[in-house]
């Protein structure tokens, strides 16, 4: 049974992503949309197992939301597809025939943990930029410009060009995003195994939305979307199946202090030492973060 909550221009819908964006989301109404569905590696959330039979019945699953959230989209709308670097290739050759892609982009991070012994591990998660319309879409590409080394640091002189001139020391982002998983000494920092960070939502954002706008996220987890969205002037729509992550986007999005008479609470952080190794809760919580990560 789906919940609702809603606070001004911001949603939160408690139930299963098909069945909301069937039955709750009108068509054309979104201006972008952020998904970052289970990626089929086996990882637990909640009662829920993120493993299918298949890798084809997997894509099979994707392939109905995707088709949902197109529908949801208006005709200048964009959506940013996350998965698993091996289900991505299926999503890839799929949405070639639904939409248009313009970047394949890649989030590269670190790791402070093994990666793997037999292979080349896992340091980056793909991202699909899509839009309905390659002729009519928003890009803002003012707004998410970065600094140019070659400029800004390096200072060197273009002498190809009739007159020398200096490089920019502003640039538009390429598509290899270099930003830090979220720790736990962050202070965004949620109890959730797979929480995105701020600043990559914040990207996409300013990008591919204006003040205003509808962004939908149909797969929140900690609702780092909604809540960047909010931050930006922007209304949001959440959707999340599971309460204990529906607690945090009330908390955090919502501002909701309680919830049927429960305390909404942000985690409780601790820096003290938990075992003879002299391995603190902060350090092993990475760690444990770096290993998930290491099997996608």
């Amino acid at each position: 049974m789906t919940k609702a909550y809603e606070q001004e221009n911001h949603k939160i819908y408690q139930g299963d992503a098909v069945q909301v964006l069937l039955e709750n989301i009108s068509d054309d109404s979104i201006d972008l949309i952020f998904a970052d569905p289970p990626y089929n590696i086996g990882k637990r959330f909640g009662d829920f197992d993120d493993k299918w039979p298949s890798d084809e019945k997997y894509a099979e699953w994707c392939k109905t939301w995707l088709d949902l959230c197109l529908q949801k989209l208006t005709e200048s709308g964009s959506m940013y597809i996350m998965t698993s670097t091996q289900a991505m290739p299926y999503l890839d050759l799929y949405l070639r025939q639904k939409a248009d892609i313009l970047s394949r982009i890649v989030w590269s991070y670190d790791s402070s943990g093994m990666q793997a012994k037999n292979h080349y591990g896992s340091m980056y998660e793909p991202l699909l930029f899509c839009v309905k319309d390659k002729k009519k879409y928003t890009f803002n590409a003012d707004d998410i410009v970065v600094e140019a080394k070659t400029g800004a640091k390096r200072k060197l002189i273009d002498y190809r060009k009739a007159v020398p001139t200096p490089y920019n020391t502003k640039k538009i982002p390429g598509n290899v995003w270099e930003f830090s998983r979220v720790r736990y000494r962050m202070e965004e920092y949620e109890n959730h195994p797979t929480q995105k960070p701020e600043v990559l939502l914040e990207r996409v954002i300013l990008a591919s939305s204006n003040e205003g706008d509808t962004v939908l996220d149909p797969f929140s987890g900690t609702f780092t979307t909604c809540a960047v969205a909010r931050r930006l002037g922007r209304n949001s729509i959440g959707i999340e199946a599971h309460s204990e992550y529906v607690d945090i986007g009330l908390r955090r999005v919502l501002g909701f202090e309680k919830i049927e008479g429960r305390e909404l609470t942000a985690p409780q952080k601790t820096t003290k030492q938990k075992n003879r190794n002299g391995i603190k809760n902060a350090l092993a919580d990475d760690v444990i973060k770096d290993l998930f990560y290491a099997n996608k």
